[in-house]
């Protein structure tokens, strides 16, 4: 009897109506309501209560700093972790799943944990600071730390998109490529690059949207002075602390926005690829 197949019609699981009620019924209780209060209280501040508070002298250095360092460890995540991919990937090697599991400890890792962390290897007296600020490198409670803390918790994003294109994209049209007399630098423009591409493109977007939003790896080690080193999330807590509600909506919405427009772009980004991809083929 148990060998009998199930009746036509009867999944054993249940069925696309229940599974996505719940799945919807979840989304919107933990991410899309939260989500939705921050944008009605945005709106209620009114244009000019959001451009008062965007426009003040603190917030507007708080925020070219999240943004300007948010960009750069974005790149630069982008091409360690295109390196990193390239190296796992590509080459066998002792230790090579050791490094494949190191890739993810920024994901286990607890924030604050990582920033005392670095913080403890970058200061004047820390491993690296102590030969770094004699020579005019000064890493902790500075703008660089803040990048190498975004790069940490940045770099996972940029291994994990490129990583398994470069597995499905195997060695055949390289080798194909290499065969018709093409060189390394041909081959890596012209055949790789042009594969991995749209997945640099997400990885980069994933980096830079985490870093606009970091907190715990970042207080520590960007020594936190007003108009300096002053994060755009730790300014939301402050002003919280300073019962300006509004000053810290104001805030939490551009962040928000920003990272809405940084999600529009990952998913728009395969899409417009395979549509060039389509047009090139119908040529």
């Amino acid at each position: 009897m148990s060998s009998l197949p199930a009746p036509r019609g009867r999944r054993p699981l249940p069925g696309f109506g229940i599974s996505l009620g719940f799945g919807m019924a979840w989304l919107g209780v933990i991410v899309l309501l939260p989500l939705a209060a921050l944008a009605v209280r945005a709106a209620g501040l009114g244009a000019e209560g959001w451009l008062r508070a965007i426009q003040d002298p603190r917030v507007q250095a708080s925020l070219k700093l999240s943004f300007g360092a948010a960009f750069i460890a974005a790149l630069l995540a982008l091409v360690a972790g295109a390196l990193v991919a390239w190296v796992v990937v590509r080459y066998r090697f002792p230790g090579r799943r050791l490094l494949d599991a190191l890739v993810d400890l920024p994901f286990a890792l607890p924030t604050a944990v990582a920033g005392i962390a670095l913080t403890a290897i970058y200061s004047g007296n820390g491993w690296v600071g102590r030969w770094l600020e004699p020579a005019g490198l000064k890493i902790a409670y500075a703008p660089a730390g803040i990048v190498i803390a975004l790069v940490f918790i940045g770099l996972p994003f940029a291994v994990r998109t490129v990583q398994p294109v470069l597995e499905a994209l195997g060695r055949e049209q390289e080798e194909a490529a290499v065969s018709l007399g093409a060189s390394r630098l041909t081959t890596l423009r012209r055949v790789v690059l042009p594969e991995l591409l749209p997945a640099l493109l997400t990885g980069f977007s994933l980096a830079f949207a985490r870093g606009l939003g970091e907190y715990g790896s970042v207080i520590f080690i960007a020594g936190n002075l007003p108009y300096k080193t002053e994060i755009a999330p730790l300014l939301i807590t402050i002003r919280l602390e300073e019962y300006d509600y509004n000053g810290a909506i104001a805030i939490a919405a551009l962040l928000l926005a920003a990272s809405f427009v940084c999600l529009l772009a990952i998913n728009a980004i395969p899409m417009l690829f395979a549509h060039e991809r389509r047009g090139r083929g119908r040529e």
